[in-house]
């Protein structure tokens, strides 16, 4: 995603020995040919580079966990973080999920999406609870 500019790299040695760390990711930037935390991106950069490593797990784990696929993604949020050129590239992306018949759900609230997904759960919050309806466009 984001046209190869960035690369995930998992450090090997963590900046402090008694820190506690989780994967310890910084992303390689090909556009400075510097190395930074993950924690530097911006909103629509950390979002492409969650669904860059979700998709590369959920890979991984189809690949060494007996052969299993996972047909389903599910994706909360973050489109709205996103400016027009990466979340074309985003939605290029789960397109070709679904030419793979992998279930694409997203939830979110960016209106833009919705003329781009043909078939949709639409949930409308009201003074009596919400209601929902299935789109077919």
């Amino acid at each position: 995603m984001l046209s190869g500019r960035f690369r995930l790299l998992r450090r090997e040695e963590p900046e402090r020995a008694n820190a506690a760390i989780g994967l310890d990711i910084e992303v390689f930037d090909a556009w400075t040919g510097q190395a930074r935390a993950a924690g530097t991106l911006s909103g629509g950069e950390g979002f492409c580079a969650a669904l860059a490593l979700a998709l590369g797990l959920s890979e991984t784990v189809q690949a060494h966990a007996g052969a299993r696929r996972i047909d389903t993604l599910l994706i909360d949020e973050g489109f709205g973080s996103l400016d027009e050129e990466a979340l074309e590239m985003a939605m290029e992306v789960l397109a070709g999920l679904e030419a793979g018949n992998r279930l694409v759900g997203v939830i979110s609230h960016v209106a833009e999406l919705k003329a781009r997904i043909p078939a949709r759960l639409e949930v409308t919050p009201g003074l009596r609870g919400s209601t929902a309806r299935f789109v077919i466009a």
